[in-house]
């Protein structure tokens, strides 16, 4: 009986050098569609009125001739006359940003089928023939993952994933592998040459035999070495693992190629997982115990040993929902664990229902581990479980973790205190008691301020410390910032307002391999985070510390992905965590 599932769709990777992709609309959607053809090679044309609120980022591009832009209302003709000339003047492809419920959505989606010309609707897989996938590329390796339409964001969780994984300098390697590859070819080509000489002879002085004349060829002699030199490439790309063939050097790449001598090449097999026996350390019938423990800013590499030890002999665990997935990886399968369920105006109930659960734990005598994001203590309410606990009889013990307000700046090169330039570290909030704005702190040049919790409302924390505004979008939809009006002072009396130019970081997910950082000033930090979206957990660093090591370099704001800062540690040089069984 045929299922009535939908087929999967075909992933396929097109050349799109040339091509004309007509972008309809001027949103940010539209911005990001024709950075992604600019980006394969493709010519976008974006068709939207003259009056239309044009996004800053494509009006730039507008402006700097990277884009076409016709303004005018779509035609049907736009279809067939603004194409190449060698494809009679048809279109390429069709991105319609509009949505799905825009009528002429549905009315271009019928043309472009009708014409079989590609078309993608923001929000609507029905009025598409194809869609995006979430990608990755490093040279010649690309990496595409879709949900198809299920869950953008999901996709863009899965490739990070992958990609987080993935060593560096890949791209490189299978550039490398090209290489062999190639030259296998061609030296296969050059050894069936030779072997198989022209049998009409032009030098006139030549014998009319060669002494090989009447040699028996088999041509399965040269067939098989063929074959043994493609086996062998296969292995390399099957069998070594995959940091081992990220580190192969143009110099690796001779030694390989003479590996082919080998009767029987080496068979190599990837590094098998490190494992140990582990011993069940739980004590039935102890007494029951509550532990306030920090899981330090992200990777699990930067956990207590204390910390480690009571994750793998806890008889349950109630984690913050911010720890991230590598630390809650450790935790073995048999211990039950209970995730804070906190989100916007539900904190109190999910902090108390967290409390009760360890509560009803201790009560039956078992271990509980309160696990908990950077340092307990430091926004961490830490000091309040220890409170209700200790009243209720059981009185805590508390295992520190490295906080995120000192060692987030440390991974992206920020020395929060620095001589001449830094010699006070302040750490606020951004977020006060029940989603309040907390008092903005005051202006020391020589102080490095850590907001915590601030991101979430970045456009009012830099409002109430600088006194200003974000800068107001002219007709075109670009930012303003030659206008910058003053907003109504929130700024308490005598409180000098933070400089506009003063430097400052966004640092995201810090320590983790997907780390990000965004590097700014007060005065573009805001349009920052809007245009390159949000990654939590993250912090806000301000002051003149952030541009001691690295600088913009005049850009304003420079974005830094990822985190190797432990590739260069060889695994015995610290303390191997593992997931438990």
């Amino acid at each position: 009986m045929p299922s009535s599932a939908k087929a999967p769709t075909l992933l396929t990777a097109q050349d799109c050098t040339g091509q004309i992709h007509l972008v309809i609309g001027s949103n940010p959607l539209a911005s990001a569609r024709c950075t992604k053809s600019i980006e394969v090679g493709a010519k976008p044309i974006v068709i939207a009125p003259a009056e239309a609120e044009v996004h800053y980022a494509l009006l730039k591009k507008i402006e700097d001739g990277e884009i076409r832009w016709t303004r005018k209302r779509f035609e049907d003709v736009d279809l067939t006359t603004f194409g190449r000339e060698d494809v009679s003047r048809v279109v390429d492809a069709v991105f319609v940003t509009l949505g799905g419920k825009n009528p002429l959505s549905t009315h271009i989606s019928k043309l472009c089928r009708r014409l079989r010309i590609p078309i993608n609707v923001v929000d609507a897989p029905n009025l598409c023939t194809f869609s995006l996938l979430s990608t990755h590329s490093d040279g010649p390796l690309q990496i595409g993952i879709t949900t198809s339409g299920k869950g953008c964001k999901l996709a863009l969780r899965v490739r990070r994933e992958i990609v987080s994984n993935l060593p560096p300098n890949l791209g490189t390697a299978v550039e490398r592998l090209g290489t062999i590859r190639r030259r296998i070819w061609e030296e296969d080509y050059r050894v069936h040459e030779l072997s198989n000489p022209t049998l009409d002879n032009s030098d006139d002085d030549a014998p009319s035999q060669t002494p090989s004349f009447n040699q028996l060829v088999s041509e399965s002699d040269h067939d098989a070495a063929k074959m043994r030199r493609i086996r062998w490439l296969s292995q390399i790309c099957e069998y070594w693992p995959l940091r081992r063939l990220a580190s192969i050097t143009d110099a690796d790449i001779d030694t390989i190629l003479q590996s082919y001598a080998a009767t029987s090449p080496s068979h190599h097999s990837a590094t098998s997982p490190l494992s140990s026996t582990r011993l069940d350390t739980r004590m039935f019938n102890q007494k029951p115990l509550i532990i306030l423990a920090g899981s330090g800013p992200g990777s699990p590499d930067l956990l207590t040993i204390a910390t480690h030890r009571a994750i793998q002999t806890a008889s349950v665990i109630l984690a913050d929902k911010l720890v991230p997935a590598p630390v809650l990886d450790l935790i073995p399968r048999r211990t039950p664990i209970h995730i804070a369920r906190k989100f916007p105006g539900n904190a109190e109930a999910a902090q108390q229902e967290l409390l009760e659960l360890g509560l009803e734990a201790l009560q039956k005598g078992m271990t509980v581990l309160r696990l908990k994001q950077g340092d307990p203590y430091i926004y961490g309410r830490g000091g309040e479980e220890y409170q209700f606990f200790r009243e209720k009889g059981h009185t805590p013990m508390v295992l520190p973790g490295i906080t995120s307000a000192l060692s987030a700046p440390l991974f992206a090169a920020i020395p929060p205190t620095h001589r001449s330039v830094a010699d006070q570290v302040l750490i606020c909030t951004g977020t006060g008691r029940k989603g309040a704005a907390p008092s903005p702190p005051p202006y020391v040049p020589t102080q490095t301020v850590v907001f915590l919790m601030a991101l979430h409302r970045l456009s009012s924390l830099v409002e109430s410390i600088t006194g200003i505004a974000k800068p107001p979008s002219s007709a075109s939809g670009v930012a303003n910032t030659s206008s910058i009006v003053p907003s109504a002072p929130r700024l308490e009396p005598n409180l000098a307002p933070w400089p506009l130019e003063t430097p400052c970081a966004v640092l995201e997910r810090a320590s983790c391999l997907d780390q990000r950082v965004i590097r700014s000033t007060l005065r573009h930090v805001v349009s920052a985070v809007e245009e390159e979206g949000s990654r939590p957990p993250g912090l806000l660093v301000v002051g003149r510390s952030c541009e001691i090591l690295m600088e913009t370099g005049g850009s304003r704001w420079v974005v830094e992905e990822g985190f190797r800062g432990f590739d260069e540690l060889m695994p015995g040089d610290f303390y191997l965590m593992e997931p438990s069984g």
